[in-house]
Order: structure tokens, then C-alpha cells, then sequence
């Protein structure tokens, strides 16, 4: 009867046994296959990126995209192949695109691996935003949206919020901008992008520039409004100062600017290469021919440049201009009007010789 007991006792350790074995064996199966999936994946992830024609390419994760759409953006910018390396790699590091949202620069060389731990971690890269040329307010959203993740209607709702508590009004918003590069992340509220701008601005006009303005006479706001026509009127960098004192000299004596620009800005139609008289008519307070001194705000928004050409502008006494006749962008000045009368005849034989109305 013991022996009975001892053998099946025996049977039962060796079943168990066996279990444990073959448990044991599932595990570390199971294991192994993971470890093997694993360094499958990091070996496929390792291969270098290999941009088109050795250029640089771009991953953009915007606000409230999905997981799908996160993978999609990745092969999207940098191939099918290594779009799925990255958003794999991106998944196992936890990645999520609310933590990522915003742009990444790739450039030719990095690896899957690299590249998904910079967009799981947010790492973005920052974005060259650039507005030269602009005239309008519209102009300026679009521009700025154009590089931005920000909608053209959310930058003109920041500027309502931001630019009235900093004592800008409507008319005076361009003059909060100063054109030149700026990096921004991508993905920067318009809040955020507006104050950065104004900023800048505020730090252009520094003590002395302040100075110089109280000098002439001019609130930092009129200088830029003065600096616009300026900019409207000439292209050669070396003729702005000459401009900007001519206009100077007219708000000096009281004479109205009759700025031609500005009659191109209240018609609205910036594309008009001669002013007749039905266009000098139009009702505006734009329109300096209608006004006396500067109109309500800038009529594009000014490099730094041209308001320190208005700021430095050397002594003259001209207070008329016309376009030269050889059309080489450059004016014929005059101080008195039989002068302006001469010039303004040349020119306009010469619109009328090429056929320009």
C-alpha cells in the first residue's frame, strides 16, 4: 500500500514538472519572438533617411489630428518606407499627436530612430516666418498663416486682442510689425506670434529712435505711416532719404503730401500705373490730394530700413517729385512748381509714347 502511494506521489511531481517545463518553455518562447520583433524593428529603423535629391523634407503633425493621420503625414514627407519606420518607432516611444503637434525638419542622413524620438518628445524645429512686401493687414495674416499653423482670421482676431492694449488702433495695426526673419515653432498660438512681433517692434524703437522721431515732430506711429509712402514711392534704397525729406518739408510748410501711393491705396486698386483725375477724386481720408498731413495709419507695413531713412532723412528744400521719364524708377526733385511743371511734362509725353494708361 505504500508503495501504492510513493508511485503515484511520483507520477504527480513529474506532471507537474512537465507543466512547469512546458510553461516555462511558452514564456520564454514568447519572449524571445518580442525581443526578435524588437530588433527586427530598431534594424529596420536604423536604416539612414535618404531625402529626394539630398533635401531636407518636413513632417507637419497639426492640432486635433489622429493617430492615422499622424502615420499618413510621415509617409506623406518622407516615403512609404521610411514614413512607416518612423511612425512605428513613434508608437513604441509612446507618442501621441497632441504632444507632438508642430513641424520637424529631417534632414538626408538621420536615422528612423532619431527622427521618431524628436516627435515623440516635440521636439520641433523652429520655422523662418518672413512678411517683406506686404500692404494690408489681410495680406499680412495670409502671409504669416502661409508659414504658420495659424488661419489667416485667427491672426487678425489676436491682433483685436493684443495691438488696442498697446495703444494701436485699427488703422495703426501695421505699424506694430517690423519685416525681417523671425523663427517661431510652428505650432505657435496667434497670441503668441502677435506679442513676439510686437516686441521686436518695441525694441526697434529704442530711446534713440524715439528721440529722433520727437525731433521731427512725429510719433513713432507717423513716422511708420510716413515711411510707408516713402516705401510706396521709391525702390532705390538710396533715393528713400531724399523722399522721405521731401514729405517732411511739405508737412513742415503745410502743403498736402499729394502722394500719389495713397490715392492707389484708396481706390484699393494697387495695380494702377497712372493717376488721372478720376482716381485723385476718390473720397478717403487715404487720399493726401483730399487731406492735409498723413493719413490715419501706414499704407503697407515699412522695413526698419526706410523709417530710419525717414528718421536720418538729410536737409533739403524740394518739396516736389515726379517720376523720372527713363522710367529708371528714380524722380526728378524740384523746390519750386515751373520746375515740377517741366518734369511732370517729360514724364507724361512718355506715358503717352509707350501707351501707358
Amino acid at each position: 500500500m505504500a508503495k501504492k502511494q510513493s508511485s503515484n506521489s511520483g507520477n504527480k511531481k513529474k506532471k507537474q514538472q512537465s507543466w512547469i517545463y512546458r510553461h516555462s518553455l511558452g514564456i520564454l518562447i514568447a519572449v524571445i519572438a518580442v525581443f526578435v520583433s524588437v530588433l527586427s524593428v530598431l534594424a529596420f529603423a536604423f536604416i539612414p533617411y535618404s531625402g529626394n535629391d539630398g533635401e531636407s523634407e518636413w513632417i507637419y503633425i497639426p492640432k486635433e489630428i489622429s493617430q492615422t493621420a499622424v502615420r499618413d503625414s510621415m509617409k506623406s514627407s518622407l516615403g512609404s518606407s521610411m514614413g512607416t519606420r518612423v511612425y512605428l518607432l513613434w508608437k513604441l516611444m509612446g507618442g501621441s499627436a497632441d504632444k507632438s503637434q508642430g513641424a520637424y525638419k529631417v534632414s538626408p542622413g538621420q536615422s528612423a530612430l532619431n527622427i521618431s524620438r524628436r516627435v515623440a518628445h516635440g521636439r520641433q524645429t523652429p520655422v523662418d516666418v518672413r512678411f517683406n512686401g506686404t500692404r494690408t493687414m489681410e495680406q499680412l495674416s495670409q502671409r504669416i498663416a502661409s508659414q504658420l499653423q495659424c488661419t489667416p482670421q485667427e491672426f487678425l482676431e489676436a491682433c483685436e486682442e493684443v495691438l488696442p492694449d498697446s495703444g494701436f488702433s485699427r488703422p495703426n495695426y501695421p505699424a506694430a510689425f517690423i519685416p525681417d526673419s523671425y523663427e517661431f515653432y510652428w505650432s505657435a498660438s496667434p497670441r503668441n506670434i502677435v506679442r513676439r512681433l510686437l516686441d521686436y517692434r518695441n525694441k526697434f524703437w529704442n530711446k534713440e529712435r524715439r528721440e529722433k522721431a520727437a525731433a521731427l515732430g512725429l510719433r513713432p506711429t507717423e513716422v511708420a505711416t510716413l515711411a510707408s509712402i516713402v516705401e510706396e514711392e521709391t525702390a532705390k534704397a538710396d533715393e528713400k532719404p531724399k523722399v522721405a525729406r521731401l514729405y517732411l518739408n511739405r508737412i513742415n510748410k503745410g502743403i498736402k503730401l499729394q502722394a500719389d501711393p495713397t490715392v492707389k491705396f484708396a481706390t484699393g486698386d494697387f495695380t494702377l500705373r497712372r493717376i488721372t483725375g478720376k482716381h485723385l477724386a476718390t473720397e478717403s481720408p487715404y487720399n493726401t490730394y483730399k487731406v492735409n498731413g498723413l493719413p490715419p495709419g501706414p499704407i503697407r507695413v515699412p522695413a526698419g530700413a526706410t523709417i530710419d531713412a525717414v528718421l536720418n532723412a538729410p536737409k533739403h528744400d524740394y518739396i516736389y517729385m515726379c517720376a523720372k521719364e527713363d522710367f529708371s524708377g528714380y524722380h526728378n526733385f524740384a523746390s519750386d512748381y515751373a520746375t515740377h511743371l517741366a518734369n511732370a511734362r517729360r514724364y507724361q509725353a512718355e506715358l503717352n509714347r509707350r501707351g501707358i494708361k
